[in-house]
């Protein structure tokens, strides 16, 4: 039960971008095609889920050492050598998807959202029923997972939205960024309807 309310929460209530609003820069800036959202949320998840496995494992030993200080630092080079192994095999293995992500996809290492979740899952209690604990490796592993998911359902309804956004007939004044903002803002209150779930 305890998963099933992790997966619930990471995904809808508390989406990282729609809710805690990480990751804001490859939400606005690679969601114009639905195809490339799709992309972008396959590399974030990968790299998201690795990292977390990686890093939770790693703050154990930092602990032990005493060294918890390094944290951030620690985490930030294993989230870079993580995107530097998917930059190479996406541009081995799908070019066209690799040039249509461009400078995103190396930005994946700056993108707060998969720092944000590695930290998150060493360091916060989540509260399940009456009992406040710190998540085990499963656990944080499927809630980074589900938090990927979470940003990759955001980007594609958001890719989607854009796309149909493209053939509307939009004021003027409010075509390109204007439009797609109010439109996040939007997205970002409907997702607010499921804080009630968890």
């Amino acid at each position: 039960m305890e998963y099933i309310i992790l997966i619930i929460s990471a995904v809808f209530v508390n989406n990282v971008v729609l809710s805690q609003f990480l990751g804001i820069c490859p939400f606005l800036g690679v969601s114009n095609k639905v195809s490339t959202a799709i992309g972008m949320s396959g590399a974030v998840a990968f790299v998201m889920a690795i990292a977390t496995l990686v890093t939770y494992l790693l703050q154990q030993l930092l602990i032990a050492l005493h060294i918890e200080f390094m944290q951030t630092l620690v985490f930030i080079l294993v989230i870079a050598a993580l995107v530097q192994m998917v930059e190479i095999v996406l541009k081995k293995i799908s070019p066209a998807l690799y040039q249509a992500l461009g400078i995103f996809l190396p930005l994946i290492t700056t993108n707060c959202c998969v720092l944000g979740v590695a930290i998150m899952v060493v360091t916060k209690e989540f509260t399940f029923g009456d009992q406040v604990q710190m998540l085990n490796l499963a656990q944080s592993v499927v809630y980074a997972t589900a938090c990927a998911v979470g940003f990759g359902l955001a980007m594609v309804i958001f890719a989607g939205i854009r796309e149909q956004l493209e053939l509307s007939e939009v004021p003027k004044a409010f075509r390109g960024v204007p439009i797609a903002l109010v439109t996040a803002g939007i997205l970002a209150m409907a997702f607010m309807g499921f804080s009630g779930l968890v």
